[in-house]
């Protein structure tokens, strides 16, 4: 996501900004214009300036020539790169910049990324959220209550990218820095004033966030995770803390529950309010801002509490999602808005008016029919799956079965901690995958169960199931009306990765598939999704639109029309490309004039009949009528309104 109206920079001022050296084309140099940053090839858009970073398995220089082939006008990298750059012919045609011995190259990265968008983060009211838990409902909540001061606004995080109504899949916690300042440019083009975002730890330790100032940092706890990243506890803690500095954010909100929240406060070298939010708090004695009178919904959906401020404010308040841990998140959210200029009645307002939040305590089967209360939660940590289970324990009348897994690849000392915490916890336990990643799955879930022995030697109510699919399934043959069934882990998660492959899956879908399969109340099939983009397309729109429509289907099957577009061949092809990467079903190229999108996506992929070349309209309308079906989402687009009649198709599908 970039602003459609791209900036320019010439070559020679970045040169003389940053103090960087010709390493070679000195001459082309002072003529060369930029209209982006990119640091992955596969990122790279014509005239963008590519920076090759080196990296823990590979120097990002080595893939210069694809981003020379991409349309990058120049490279940006270290001595090393500069000798690799100059191995790749097919590279030599743009110039090669370095940068200095002693720069930080991530820190670089983020200053050019900001410099060449004008530091458009400058113009909004930025909350950045950090913490091992909780990061992405606060991040909703604070955007939730940021609506009641702003029209337009933003969320960068885990689930998505959002500007105003757009939205895309995110590829990780906190993107890179062109990625992020690019972001941030968007927001201001198309009149955003406020932004709320997660900021991960690796995000800190790898200077991501780099040229950016937050106006007020959040954080919600520190907990075990990231541990094979970080070292230990201490280096993990250290990484977190860098948010909360000068140049960094100018004010932060700690919630000091735990021992780490009260050590960032009294370490903090920025203004920061402190908020305690149990009954118990490490930081209480001198917290600023205190939860009382705390109260779990019977029905589940929400909890109720007291919010009381330093200069005596005091607040009836309420989270919108079951458990005390979403009062922290809720108490510290209502903090971070009113911090960020949002008056505090207001603030309690839109966290209590917050929508759901996709994956955490996602409600995706109601109880009743004869078939359990249903949730999908993101808890994967042994802190955050205590949280999730005593959350769901009091609305559950009977029988707490949970789904989970543990990381492959990842800190392993936790797989039997989340095996013992869930034979502790859960009546029912379907022990199956997460993401196993390179390791093989069956050792992950031997490690869980060495747990899950600790407090259950028998492994009485303890299920081994594999694949993940059909863990869910076997959770709901087990569970009846009276009884809740969890699945933990993955959240929102649209892909599932096994042996280096990233399958497309998510929990929620996988739940509503089995239920319907379960026979009984029949749960309705979603209609169809019209997303018509037609009448003045762009190759830029083009893509955000697939991107949109690949975020919009999660699971269901996603149809993208093209038509018309003036742009170059290479622009064409790279837009196939684009619809193979995200995944897209189905592709229908109408007309030989953009021909070149078919061609690009054969080129990417093994498609076969999944991207098809169409003479005219008609033919694109008779394919729709034939083919869509009831819950696909489909994405129409075209530069001249040529593809009316295959609209037309298409909506008459839905009905």
């Amino acid at each position: 996501m970039r602003p459609e109206h791209r900036p320019t920079r010439h070559l020679s001022d970045l040169a003389a900004r940053f103090g960087l050296e010709v390493a070679r084309g000195g001459a082309d140099a002072a003529t060369v214009t930029l209209t982006g940053v990119a640091v992955g090839s596969a990122d790279v858009l014509p005239g963008d300036l590519f920076v090759g970073l080196p990296g823990l398995r590979s120097h990002g220089a080595r893939y210069a020539a694809a981003a020379v082939e991409s349309g990058a006008v120049a490279v940006l990298t270290d001595a090393e790169g500069a000798a690799l750059v100059a191995g790749q012919p097919d590279a030599a045609a743009v110039p090669v910049l370095t940068w200095g011995p002693d720069a930080a190259p991530r820190g670089l990265l983020g200053d050019v990324s900001a410099w060449f968008y004008d530091h458009p983060a400058r113009d909004l009211t930025v909350v950045g959220v950090t913490g091992t838990n909780g990061k992405t409902t606060t991040c909703y909540f604070v955007d939730a209550a940021l609506r009641t001061a702003h029209a337009t606004t933003a969320v960068v995080g885990t689930v998505e990218l959002r500007v105003g109504t757009q939205a895309i899949e995110s590829p990780r916690t906190t993107v890179e820095a062109p990625v992020l300042h690019g972001l941030f440019s968007l927001m201001r083009e198309r009149g955003a004033t406020a932004c709320s975002m997660e900021v991960s730890s690796h995000a800190l330790a790898l200077e991501r966030v780099a040229g950016l100032e937050v106006d007020v940092a959040g954080f919600t706890n520190l907990q075990r995770d990231h541990l094979d990243f970080h070292g230990d506890m201490e280096g993990y803690f250290r990484d977190k803390a860098r948010l909360f500095a000068p140049g960094h954010a100018r004010r932060g909100v700690v919630c000091v529950d735990d021992a780490w929240g009260a050590r960032l406060a009294a370490e903090a070298a920025i203004p920061v309010d402190t908020v305690a939010t149990r009954p118990d708090p490490v930081g209480g004695a001198t917290a600023g801002w205190r939860v009382s009178d705390a109260t779990i919904g019977l029905d589940g959906v929400g909890s109720t509490f007291v919010l009381s401020g330093p200069d005596g404010e005091r607040v009836d308040a309420a989270s919108p999602l079951p458990g005390l841990v979403n009062v922290s998140n809720a108490a510290l959210a209502i903090v971070l808005a009113h911090r960020a200029g949002v008056p505090l009645a207001d603030a309690v307002a839109g966290v209590a008016s917050a929508s759901a939040v996709p994956g955490r305590m996602e409600r995706v089967v109601e109880r009743g029919g004869g078939r359990p209360l249903c949730l999908v939660d993101y808890a994967h940590t042994p802190d955050a799956l205590v949280l999730a289970l005593q959350a769901v324990r009091p609305i559950t009348p009977g029988r707490l079965v949970i789904v989970f897994g543990s990381d492959g690849d990842r800190d392993r000392g936790k797989r039997p901690m989340m095996g013992e915490i869930a034979a502790r916890l859960a009546d029912v336990l379907v022990v199956t995958d997460e993401n196993p990643r390179s390791e093989p799955p069956a050792e992950i879930r031997a490690a869980i169960l060495d747990g899950v022995r600790a407090e259950r030697p028998d492994l009485a109510d303890v299920h081994e199931v594999s694949p993940r699919a059909e863990a869910i399934r076997t959770a709901l043959r087990l569970a009846g009306e009276q009884d809740t069934v969890v699945v933990t882990g993955k959240g929102h998660e649209p892909t599932q990765e096994i042996a280096g492959v990233f399958h497309r899956y998510n929990d929620r879908d996988v739940f509503l598939e089995a239920v319907r399969g379960t026979g009984g109340d029949e749960v309705p099939a979603e209609p169809v999704t019209v997303l018509d983009a037609t009448g003045s397309a762009t190759v830029d729109s083009v893509r955000t639109g697939l991107r949109d429509l690949a975020t919009r289907a999660r699971g269901r099957r996603s149809i993208a029309v093209v038509g018309s577009l003036a742009a170059p061949v290479d622009e064409l092809d790279a837009v196939g490309r684009l619809a193979v990467r995200l995944d897209i079903d189905r592709l229908l190229v109408v007309g030989e004039g953009v021909r070149a999108v078919h061609t690009g996506a054969l080129q990417e992929g093994s498609w076969g009949e999944e991207s098809r070349a169409l003479p005219d309209v008609a033919a694109a309308a008779a394919w729709l009528t034939a083919e869509v079906r009831a819950g696909d989402v489909v994405l129409v687009t075209d530069a001249d309104g040529a593809l009316a009649p295959a609209l037309d198709a298409v909506r008459g599908a839905a009905r």
